[in-house]
């Protein structure tokens, strides 16, 4: 049986995800922006939190672990590398390691960019990434630490993924993304019909992630350096892909 999904709305504009393995009951919860929305969702279901994985070390990610602990006695899996800004860790995990939950394997990537030690839980059997703050709908993280050359490399590991697999991004800014996204792609009829899409949803207050990757290739400019189309867009033709999405990045810091 696959994993199951949850979506959960946190803080003014966070997601976190619960993950559940109905056969064993373990349930885990993708960075805590606040402990009451995954206390109540948990408690809800009747199930019970085992596990805490984190992203990053941002305080809209970490700043309920904390109360969220004193509910449930979860295990805490977060980078060796972000260690000393994460809470306590009861498992460290860093690029490539592998563990199990549920009876699936789960891949760690570090996908820096954002902050340095940033990691994504890939859960490939089940199809979906949790990707915090690296790859997020039609965007990425802005890059507060990394540089242009790692958020890219970070990028293209995730886009290696298979195409159906659900990116699991940490916030809700699809809309934003987008009105960025035209002014560097405004040929683009994929981004066009997303656009509308992602609109009639948010008017319904409802999420716009999880977001397919086979879309985010299609539409999501960041992931687009190496396009003709784009590259004509910024007069960039030829250019090498990480100097075009460098050029992208500060476009979008400066929008």
């Amino acid at each position: 049986m696959p994993l199951e999904l949850v979506t959960l709305p946190a803080l003014s504009d966070n997601y976190t995800y619960l993950v559940h393995d109905s056969e064993s009951g373990a349930t885990a919860c993708i960075d805590v922006p606040e402990a009451q929305p995954i206390v109540d969702a948990v408690t809800q279901r009747g199930w019970t939190l085992t596990d805490i994985w984190l992203t990053h070390h941002h305080h809209d990610h970490i700043g309920g672990v904390d109360d969220l602990l004193k509910v449930f006695d979860a295990k805490v899996t977060g980078a060796t590398a972000d260690r000393h800004r994460l809470p306590t860790l009861n498992h460290e995990v860093g690029e490539g390691d592998r563990f199990e939950f549920g009876g699936e394997v789960i891949t760690v990537l570090d996908v820096s960019g954002h902050t340095v030690g940033h990691i994504a839980f890939v859960a490939s059997e089940s199809g979906f990434a949790l990707t915090g703050d690296s790859l997020m709908a039609l965007g990425c993280g802005r890059l507060f630490e990394g540089t242009a050359a790692q958020m890219w490399d970070s990028l293209q590991k995730l886009a290696a993924l298979k195409p159906d697999t659900l990116i699991c991004s940490g916030h809700e800014y699809t809309q934003s993304n987008a009105r960025f996204a035209i002014t560097v792609d405004p040929d683009n009829a994929d981004l066009k019909a997303r656009i509308a899409h992602v609109n009639s949803k948010r008017e319904r207050n409802e999420p716009t992630v999880p977001s397919k990757l086979s879309d985010e290739a299609a539409t999501n400019p960041f992931l687009r350096a190496a396009d003709p189309a784009i590259q004509a867009n910024l007069d960039m033709i030829g250019a090498e892909p990480v100097d075009v999405f460098a050029e992208i990045r500060a476009r979008k810091d400066r929008f």
